[in-house]
Parts: structure tokens; C-alpha cells; sequence
């Protein structure tokens, strides 16, 4: 455990008085914010919400809708094409972009606040869609699969960055409607992905061309043109914001920095050390958010690459109808994600939300699984894509409430999203060929998860209970614990 003095210096406010005329003592912090208005606060964080949640949104959109477009070119002819119908030619070519994904996402948490969102995040994103473009033109599945693994390396800073840029410009309970707004985008992707490729697949024949090739080269080329507009439109940590095309001026970007001061005393941020970033894996509650991560994402993205040929193979519905109801469940998971971040928003709560998430996904798996009616089946798909798709904002928020520190923070996002990758891993192989159609052992393993995840919080609320209670006693014990910090329940 760190000394009385360590601890002293460890959470003692950093002061940037020098780039922003902004002390950080407490009592100037109060006062500077006292010059703005309520309203004239609120104005000026809608602008950024504008700017900022709905940009990175848009790019979120098309990274999901890239990552995910295998299995509606699947239906579409792809496995036959590039004979890939037996064996595990499709698992693998969804496995191998995770392998580069998780591998490089702590490198690119730390280049992106090096060399500022705009360039970072608009440049891997031009790049990525260049390389769905070349997915158009591939001969064979190993080739595919070499382009899926150049994917993982550009995506791999995408959404920890994102994730790393939100949570510097807002406070930890204004942040989980923001997650929320961020991701709901990535599920429209999701709900319009398979009525895009069926659209795309009509183009069949076109140039030589067969359909599935199509999507990607459409995709692709959405993805570069949003890419480009990405630098103009993208905005850097508050810190700089006021270089990004007169986005702020001074005074409002010193009143988003002291709000954040105000509210965990992180807003500047400490020179890089390698040790210092690194310190961070010390922390237990750092896996435990990640741990969470995993099983959501292995249901999100079991869902994401398996449910057209679910509701094709297990359901008997069309491959039209395949691709099209793939929409109406995640439109509703987006409606259940914002509702549930805006009540852990205004209550104060993160760990009942993440457990109400994993309710409806368990309660809808076995309807998923084993109804002998595949209307009542497709009902069950709405409850687990709710469930799995708004844990992951909710997990966002619960880990962005209970860190202090921008490189720990930025640390604990790497390693959120690095374990997200996992589970994409773990979402591309439980749904397996010689388990058709019913996936029996797939519905098991998302159970599971569910169940990993609600004991998993349930250990968290008891620490942190237990740390908030010290600390109340004046008892500095975690790093968090410092003036004022209490953790999010």
C-alpha cells in the first residue's frame, strides 16, 4: 500500500493554470463555474454533444457495420464462392480480425492522445475502408482472411479511443447518455446492415461482380468518404478543443475542463510514463470491468455474425427475411439502451443497470434456444439483443464512473475494449456449423455469460460499498478514494 505522502501526491489536483489560466484549487474552480449560468452550461455541452457524440457515432456506425457485413455476404454467396460452405474457413476469417484487434489496442490508446483524435481516428478509419474495398476482390479465403487481420490493426484504436474521448469531456453522470447516444448508432448500423446488403446483392452480376462482393465495395467506399469528412468534423480532448476549427473559444473550453475538475479532478493531463500506464493492470476492478466486457460482447457479437443464418436455418424464414429481420431487434435494444442509461444517469446507478441487461438476456436466450415456435424464437431474439447491446454502454459508464486519472483511464479503456475483442472471438466460434440449426451449446455458452456478469457486479458493489464507507471515515484506501470520490454503486 502507497504512503500517506505518495497518496498525498498521487491525488493531489493537477493545476494547468499555466495553458488554460484556470487554478485548480477547488474554491477558484467553484468560482470560475459560478460565471456561467446553468443554461449557458447547458448550451455549451449540447454543442459539444452535437459535435462531438454525433460524429464519433457516425464513425462507430460504419466501424460496426464493416466488422459485422460477413454474415449477410455469407447469405449472400460468399462461403459458396469462396468454398468455405464446410470446415472452419468462415470462423476462421472472423477470428483473425480480433487476434490484431485485441494486440494492438493499447498502442493505439496511447498514439491517439499523441497525435489527437481528428488525425488518428479520421486516417485508420480511410484506411480500413480502402481494405473493404480490396475484401471485394479476393480470390480465395485466405486472402480474406489476411484483410480481415489488416482490419483488426485499424479498427483496433477506433472504439477504445472513442470510448477515451467521451469520457474527458464529460462528467461521470452526464457520460452514460453519451455512451449510450454513441452506441445506439452502432446498433442502427446493425439494424440497417442487412437491409443495405440485401439492397447491395441486387447489384449481383453488375461489372462481373457477384452480390456479396458488392457490399464490400460499397461499404468501403461509404467508409472512406465519412473517413475524410471524419478530419473535418472530429474534435481532440478538451485540452486542445479550442484549435479545432474554433469549436470553443478559451473561456468555454476552460468551464468543460473545470466541470470535469470539479467533478473527479482529472481533467489535465500528466506527461506519458510507460510505468505509469502500465500501473494501472494493478488494479483488480480494471479486469473486473473487463471480464464484463467479454461476456457482453461474446452475446453481441455471436448475434451480430450469426443471426441472419439463425433466423435462415434455426427459424426457417428467407434469406430476404433473414437479412431484413435483423432491423426490428435492434431498433428496440436501442430504445431499451437509452432508457436505461438515462435512468443510471439520473439515479446515480450503474451495476442495477448492467444486472437488469443481463436479465433480459437471460430470460430471452432459452425462449431463443428452445420454443418450439419460431415467432415466439424471433421474441426472444428482441430480449437478448437488448439485453447484450445496452450492456455495452452501461459497462462503459460503470467503468468511466469508478477510475480517476486520465492514463489509467486511459488504460482501463484498452483493456475494456481489448477483452471486447475476446469476447468477438469467443462470438464468432459458439454458434458452430456442426451445431446447426439449433446451437444448443452457443445458447449455453451466452448463458453463461449473463451469469458471469451479475456475479461479477455483485462482487464489485460489495468492494466498492466497503471502500465508500472508509472513505467516509476519512480513510484514503484506493486510488479513487481521493478528495471527495466515492464510487459509483
Amino acid at each position: 500500500m502507497a504512503t500517506h505522502d505518495s497518496m498525498e501526491k498521487e491525488h493531489a489536483h493537477p493545476k494547468y493554470v499555466d495553458d488554460h489560466g484556470l487554478d485548480s484549487d477547488s474554491g477558484h474552480i467553484d468560482e470560475f463555474l459560478h460565471e456561467f449560468t446553468h443554461a449557458e452550461q447547458r448550451k455549451i455541452i449540447h454543442r459539444v454533444d452535437r459535435r462531438l457524440v454525433t460524429t464519433v457515432g457516425i464513425m462507430y456506425c460504419i466501424s460496426l457495420m464493416d466488422r459485422t457485413n460477413l454474415s449477410a455476404a455469407a447469405l449472400a454467396g460468399m462461403t459458396r464462392e469462396l468454398n468455405m460452405v464446410t470446415g472452419y474457413g468462415y470462423s476462421i476469417v472472423t477470428l483473425v480480425f480480433f487476434i490484431s484487434y485485441i494486440i494492438f489496442q493499447p498502442p493505439a490508446t496511447v498514439t491517439v492522445r499523441k497525435v489527437g483524435p481528428r488525425v488518428f481516428l479520421s486516417l485508420i478509419t480511410l484506411l480500413w475502408g480502402s481494405v473493404m474495398i480490396g475484401m471485394g476482390f479476393v480470390k480465395d479465403w485466405g486472402t480474406l482472411a489476411g484483410l480481415r487481420f489488416i482490419l483488426g490493426i485499424l479498427e483496433a484504436g477506433f472504439f477504445p479511443s472513442c470510448v477515451y474521448l467521451l469520457s474527458t469531456w464529460y462528467t461521470r453522470f452526464e457520460v452514460g447518455k453519451r455512451y449510450s447516444c454513441f452506441y445506439v448508432l452502432g446498433c442502427v448500423a446493425s439494424a440497417c446492415a442487412g437491409i443495405l446488403a440485401f439492397g447491395l446483392m441486387q447489384l449481383n452480376g453488375r461489372a462481373g461482380l457477384t452480390g456479396w462482393r458488392w457490399i464490400f465495395i460499397i461499404e468501403g467506399v461509404i467508409t472512406c468518404i465519412i473517413g475524410i469528412g471524419g478530419y473535418w468534423a472530429l474534435v481532440g480532448f478538451p485540452d486542445d478543443a479550442h484549435k479545432s476549427f474554433m469549436f470553443l473559444n478559451e473561456r468555454e473550453t476552460k468551464m468543460i475542463m473545470a466541470r470535469v475538475q470539479a467533478d473527479r479532478g482529472d481533467a489535465h493531463t500528466e506527461p506519458f510514463a510507460m510505468a505509469k500506464f502500465i500501473r494501472g493492470g494493478a488494479d483488480i476492478k480494471i479486469w473486473g470491468y473487463a471480464l464484463i466486457f467479454f461476456g457482453t460482447t461474446t452475446i453481441s457479437y455471436a448475434l451480430a455474425y450469426f443471426m441472419p443464418i439463425i433466423l435462415r436455418e434455426n427459424m426457417g424464414f428467407s434469406v430476404g427475411a433473414a437479412q431484413c429481420l435483423v432491423a426490428p431487434p435492434y431498433v428496440f435494444a436501442g430504445i431499451v439502451m437509452y432508457c436505461v442509461s438515462w435512468i443510471g444517469d439520473k439515479y446515480h446507478i450503474r451495476g442495477p443497470i448492467i444486472v437488469f441487461n443481463m436479465l433480459l438476456a437471460v430470460i430471452g436466450l432459452p425462449i431463443m434456444g428452445f420454443h418450439s415456435n419460431a415467432g415466439v424464437r424471433y421474441f426472444g431474439v428482441f430480449l437478448v439483443t437488448a439485453g447484450a447491446n445496452a450492456n455495452v454502454p452501461a459497462t462503459m459508464a460503470y467503468q468511466a464512473n469508478n477510475i480517476r486519472g486520465q492514463w489509467k483511464r486511459a488504460f482501463c479503456s484498452a483493456t475494456l475494449v481489448g477483452f471486447g475483442g475476446i469476447g468477438g472471438i469467443a462470438g464468432s466460434l459458439v454458434f458452430r456449423t456442426q451445431d446447426r440449426p439449433t446451437y444448443y451449446p452457443g445458447i449455453y455458452a451466452c448463458i453463461a455469460c449473463t451469469i458471469m456478469n451479475m456475479i461479477i457486479v455483485g462482487l464489485l458493489t460489495i468492494r466498492f460499498r466497503i471502500q465508500n464507507k472508509r472513505a467516509d471515515r476519512g480513510e484514503v484506501v484506493l486510488e479513487e478514494s481521493g478528495q471527495g470520490f466515492r464510487y459509483t454503486i
